[in-house]
């Protein structure tokens, strides 16, 4: 006896028997609801009849122990019984293998390109969770999606990642971007979007450590060239990307920079990297470019062109970075006999 419903009512005995083209033929609607045979010969084709008189097979299966997924096989009049049978056993033969498929058909509708889903990662989830989603969508949309804007997302297969990263002659550049896509990739996978990311398996180039450090001629040949912003670096040792965010409520007392953990949407502050509150002391000549420092409201992209200018008018072939003004204030700081205590962040 099939199980009552919950509402106490009994339930219809399932319609199961050996399917055949001539029942197929003479099978009549229920003008009230739809009716589903069920094959003994295939467990798990089934034949739906509509009240309007439409027939459709189905195939019906379990996933991990969740609700049964139909998947559609198509028109019972264009697909003969036969072939109803063979399409059905090749959809449970890949659910014996792991996959879903209905859940796959779902998410081609649905996926998208590149772009939207990209758009989409931007939105939901990056601008919310990654505080640097700026400079990586800037190499999204520099390196990514002149090649797979309008491409269906889940048809950009591993050679094309490869093919992107390999026209990025800088090292450290390409391994970025190969970073920016995978994250993207990675989500649509977690959305259910796409089955695969198509940048497992790529390898990153290999790339020697920075540790870029001024020497003191050079602090002195780089101090007459340096922004306000990239002095406070310098002087402070923070990173540059909260020096671009400092903000006058940061100020407490003329002398302490104080950096909350958390990101503060009202004022633009990031928030710190190990999400931790930091006090910086700031010395008389920190102190003394605070008000050029808030009124520049420079991003860490200028940092780094104005680094770039600099070294080109000095005649520097060696790249000098932003950060490597920390890395020398961290130096220094190391140099004199303090530890690491003294260095914030």
């Amino acid at each position: 006896m099939p199980r009552s419903r919950r509402d106490g009512t009994p339930a219809r005995s399932a319609n199961k028997r050996r399917l055949s083209d001539a029942f197929i033929k003479t099978v009549r609607p229920d003008p009230d609801r739809v009716v589903v045979y069920w094959d003994t010969l295939l467990r798990g084709l089934a034949l739906s009849v509509q009240p309007s008189g439409h027939l459709a097979w189905k195939c019906v299966y379990t996933m991990r122990g969740r609700g049964p997924r139909w998947y559609s096989i198509g028109n019972a009049g264009a697909i003969t019984l036969s072939d109803a049978r063979k399409l059905a056993s090749k959809i449970l033969y890949q659910v014996a293998e792991g996959a879903d498929p209905h859940a796959d058909r779902l998410a081609l509708r649905g996926r998208g390109s590149f772009e939207q889903v990209a758009k989409r990662y931007l939105e939901e989830h990056a601008r919310k969770r990654n505080k640097s989603w700026r400079q990586a969508d800037a190499l999204v949309a520099r390196y990514l999606l002149p090649r797979w804007a309008k491409l269906d997302i889940g048809n950009i297969k591993r050679t094309d990642v490869k093919a992107v990263i390999a026209a990025i002659a800088a090292p450290v550049l390409a391994n970025q971007v190969l970073a920016a896509a995978s994250a993207i990739f990675s989500w649509a996978m977690r959305q259910e979007i796409i089955a695969a990311n198509p940048c497992s398996g790529v390898e990153k180039n290999d790339t020697a450590s920075r540790e870029r450090v001024l020497s003191d001629t050079e602090i002195a040949a780089f101090w007459p060239y340096l922004s306000a912003s990239l002095k406070m670096v310098l002087l402070t040792g923070q990173r540059p990307g909260e020096v671009a965010h400092l903000h006058r409520e940061h100020v407490v007392d003329g002398s302490w920079w104080v950096m909350p953990g958390a990101p503060d949407p009202r004022t633009a502050w990031p928030g710190t990297k190990n999400a931790q509150s930091h006090r910086v002391s700031l010395s008389e000549p920190a102190h003394a470019l605070l008000p050029d420092v808030l009124a520049a409201s420079v991003r860490r992209g200028q940092m780094q062109q104005d680094m770039r200018d600099i070294c080109a008018r000095l005649g520097i072939r060696e790249k000098v970075t932003p950060h490597d003004l920390r890395r020398t204030f961290c130096s220094k700081v190391t140099a004199l006999g303090f530890g690491r205590d003294a260095i914030t962040g």
